[in-house]
């Protein structure tokens, strides 16, 4: 793989089923803005950005304001993505293999970008909620739906995944709705990919990032980027930047899932100190409440773990490069005092944070929740596919959703629009649509 392909700012639209080159008003016009700062500015002030300030990142329906949500969470992950990038872009800048007129401010501006959109595609309820739309759809007594679709697009709806949604939202539902979604640059959406192939490919993990709704779209970028087919049409090798964005959000979860439970009581602050014990000695004397030592640690511990991902990317710059790094992520060597840390900030986290009652409590509800807006709309959505008479119910079920499905595509296209409409639901939303629909 090579940087004059990886870095591509060429962008696409859909016309008619063709994925065909589109020029930007900005590229026309030949404004000040990059493509990459461009793309940066479509992710945010997109409806579905926007959104995640009302989805969950670990604690649901969290009361106090400064608990993280999906928005700052995306938010401080592209700022700590950025600055690993930027830190990236230098070296690659003294080996001689970034390419003129790049800089290493664009390497930090696309990682940016991929950082502040990997969430974007998060249903309500956050991971157990992708949890319960995939179990509606392996349930019994919904199969008769799936009546007509491909093995493959079927798969697609019973392992709903966030990161292809992502991907879907990036590519097809925001802003040119069906005509290319955002249509951002070519290196913004590969730095994107954690997962890029299919989900017949997800293996024993379960993750993937391209439904086959996404799938020729994919194909053109990653035939752009240049990126190593693996295995053909459904599996490439992953952008080298897309490391950097995940380490990001490894970084970042860490420890700001323990901060988050010392504002909610659930930790104390000696316990955040302990875990970011190694970090002590630097910490400024200046800081004296505990709310000051806690934040000061973050950030210290933060800043060495951006130079340790960038060092790894160093050491490990062939093998990325050529599609062959077998590591999981660059956050992998115990001997490395912050990895060491971020372990066992994170073996902290599952003992006492994510088995907490309240977040048990509320991940439970999810289920119903969200199998009760299922089970009004995919019925009601099915009827109005097949043309059937519809029932009055249905007609004012379907009058519920932002937009009709079309009857022209497949059956899979209309139930991916129910789960776009779903999924794309804030945390209050869901809950206030499943109550007041629920006839209790």
């Amino acid at each position: 793989m090579k940087w004059d392909a990886l870095l591509s700012t060429r962008k696409f639209k859909v016309e008619d089923g063709q994925i065909l080159e589109y020029l930007s008003s900005n590229q026309i016009a030949n404004q000040t803005r990059s493509e990459y700062q461009q793309d940066h500015d479509r992710v945010v002030f997109s409806r579905a950005f926007r959104r995640l300030g009302r989805k969950t990142q670990v604690h649901p329906m969290a009361q106090n304001d400064h608990v993280h949500n999906r928005l700052t969470h995306s938010v401080e992950v592209a700022a700590v993505g950025r600055s690993i990038g930027i830190k990236v872009g230098e070296t690659l800048k003294k080996r001689g293999v970034l390419p003129a007129p790049f800089t290493p401010y664009d390497i930090g501006a696309i990682v940016q970008v991929a950082c502040l959109a990997h969430d974007i595609g998060n249903p309500p309820f956050g991971h157990t909620g992708e949890d319960a739309l995939r179990d509606w759809f392996r349930q019994d007594e919904n199969a008769h739906y799936l009546d007509g679709l491909t093995p493959l697009e079927t798969q697609d709806l019973q392992t709903y995944e966030g990161n292809a949604h992502a991907l879907r939202i990036v590519c097809t539902t925001e802003m040119f709705t069906g005509m290319g979604g955002m249509r951002l640059s070519c290196a913004s959406i590969g730095a994107l990919l954690k997962y890029p192939w299919t989900s017949d490919l997800s293996g024993d993990e379960g993750k993937f990032n391209i439904y086959q709704s996404e799938l020729p779209y994919f194909e053109a970028v990653a035939r752009e980027l240049g990126l190593k087919e693996i295995d053909t049409n459904r599996r490439w090798a992953r952008h080298p930047l897309s490391y950097l964005m995940e380490s990001a959000d490894d970084i970042c979860y860490s420890v700001l899932d323990l901060e988050d439970a010392v504002e909610m009581g659930i930790l104390t602050p000696s316990e955040f100190e302990e875990t970011f014990k190694a970090d002590k000695p630097l910490m400024n004397t200046s800081a004296t409440t505990s709310r000051q030592r806690c934040a000061t640690l973050r950030s210290i511990f933060i800043g060495s773990c951006i130079d340790h991902v960038a060092d790894e990317f160093t050491r490990n710059y062939d093998a990325i490069m050529n599609g062959e790094y077998a590591q999981k992520d660059f956050l992998q060597d115990e001997s490395v005092s912050c990895v060491k840390t971020l372990n066992a900030s994170k073996q902290l986290a599952k003992q006492r944070i994510y088995t907490h009652q309240g977040k048990i409590k509320q991940e439970i509800g999810a289920y119903p929740c969200l199998h009760h807006l299922l089970s009004l709309f995919i019925p009601a959505v099915a009827a109005h596919y097949s043309q059937n008479d519809l029932s009055d119910r249905h007609k004012k079920i379907l009058k519920l959703l932002d937009q009709l499905p079309s009857r022209d595509g497949r059956k899979y296209h209309a139930f991916l629009d129910v789960l776009d409409f779903i999924g794309g639901m804030t945390d209050n939303y869901a809950q206030t649509l499943a109550r007041d629909t629920a006839g209790f």
